[in-house]
């Protein structure tokens, strides 16, 4: 059963918060966050993206990176911009997009949950994505960011959770995608013992993004507790930071592909090839938007295109098979574009769905890439059967929007 734990928080003031709060370390590369943070001391990328404040010419998987990190956040703390609290609680975090709200409760996951499979996955993780990590926490001792979960909903947990998010939050503030950002104090010990109780109830979580976040504090973890001859379980090294939000709530995103070349393709022989797989419909010039399950939406020279598979190619039964990037995968990328390695092929690109289909399109009209895919989003059932069924769906295949905001509370492991 799931276990939720209360931490004493280290959390900004008040009136800094909107120029602490960053968006997460894997969403900008080195100079996109160089350039979101300029001017602001206080952004919280000087912490969790550490090199922006190094030479140009440093290894960004450097020692002194880390160090260039914790020294940050260090004098962060000394200068009175964060305060650790002396006693343990739970937090609320809301979300607010496009009129849509998720209400997520922040609270320390368990490393032993991660190692029974009580925390599901659904992603692989790089080893040197997840060591980079590792070496931010084992430098520190904190959890900079915490990672988000998505667990099955409970209408007591949704009760208690708008009985607290009546009162005023702690911070609101607007980042300037437009996304409204809440976030609330729960330090009531019985709303604190019910939730816990409440939470040890639901079997199983789910890493819904930050796989390698969770795997490098819960490799920690196992490191420390290895490392102490005296472990009992109890030690906060044993949890780590994360947002749990109810399943329903959630929205994910497409994850869309662009590529490189056809392969020797004329764009007419392509398009030929397409259609033993799919029923090909030129759209003409106007955006296509898949409007359901197997359908997908293709730019290419110059046009979108409807592409909607045929039965005989998708197997519904499967919890991959189904998954229209699996469909992609096996009828087009590799068969007719002669891509079999999504993860280290330099031929493809990745489009978050929150960059609209317009991106699709500028990228193929600048002549960096030939052809894009657009595709319809995966559910949260599709997510949770295959990680209820121990299966790994294929790289990039969900986008979570909105993104959690980091620096608005951190865990000390070593507390």
């Amino acid at each position: 059963m799931a276990v939720l734990r209360a931490f004493k928080g280290i959390c900004p003031v008040r009136e800094r918060v909107a120029e602490i709060a960053s968006r997460p370390y894997d969403v900008l590369d080195r100079m996109e966050a160089a350039k979101e943070a300029a001017g602001n001391p206080l952004s919280f990328l000087h912490v969790i993206k550490p090199e922006i404040d190094l030479p140009e010419t440093t290894d960004e998987h450097a020692p002194e990176v880390y160090a260039k990190g914790y020294a940050n956040f260090r004098k962060m703390l000394t200068d009175g911009v964060f305060l650790a609290s002396d006693r343990k609680s739970l937090y609320i975090y809301a979300q607010t997009m496009d009129g849509r709200t998720q209400y997520g409760i922040v609270g320390c996951a368990s490393v032993d949950d991660y190692m029974n499979n009580v925390i599901r996955k659904h992603e692989l993780t790089r080893p040197d994505k997840e060591e980079d990590r590792r070496n931010h926490i084992r430098t520190s001792g904190l959890n900079y960011e915490p990672v988000f979960f998505a667990y099955p909903a409970v209408k007591e947990i949704d009760a208690i959770v708008e009985r607290q998010s009546a009162a005023p939050p702690v911070y609101e503030f607007t980042t300037d995608d437009g996304i409204g950002h809440r976030f609330w104090l729960i330090d009531h010990q019985p709303t604190i013992d019910r939730l816990i109780t409440l939470f040890a109830a639901i079997p199983r979580t789910y890493v819904a993004d930050g796989h390698h976040r969770t795997a490098a504090a819960a490799g920690v973890g196992m490191e420390k507790r290895q490392a102490n001859p005296n472990h009992t379980g109890n030690e906060e090294y044993n949890f780590f930071l994360a947002v749990h939000f109810p399943d329903r709530q959630l929205k994910i995103f497409d994850y869309n592909r662009v590529v490189k070349d056809l392969n020797g393709h004329s764009e007419s022989s392509f398009l030929t090839a397409l259609s033993q797989g799919f029923e090909v419909e030129c759209k003409g010039t106007e955006e296509y938007r898949p409007a359901a399950l197997h359908e997908f939406g293709m730019y290419l020279g110059g046009k979108w295109y409807a592409l909607k598979a045929r039965r005989s190619v998708c197997n519904d039964a499967d919890p991959i098979g189904c998954l229209d990037v699996t469909v992609l995968s096996e009828q087009v990328l590799v068969p007719l574009l002669n891509i079999t390695d999504l993860r280290h092929s330099k031929r493809i690109d990745f489009v978050g769905g929150i960059r609209g289909l317009g991106e699709l399109k500028r990228r193929v009209d600048a002549g960096e890439m030939a052809a894009a895919f657009a595709l319809y989003p995966v559910s949260m059932k599709q997510l949770i059967n295959i990680a209820d069924s121990g299966n790994i769906m294929p790289p990039k295949t969900t986008w979570f929007e909105p993104k959690l905001r980091s620096g608005l509370v951190v865990h000390n492991i070593n507390e």
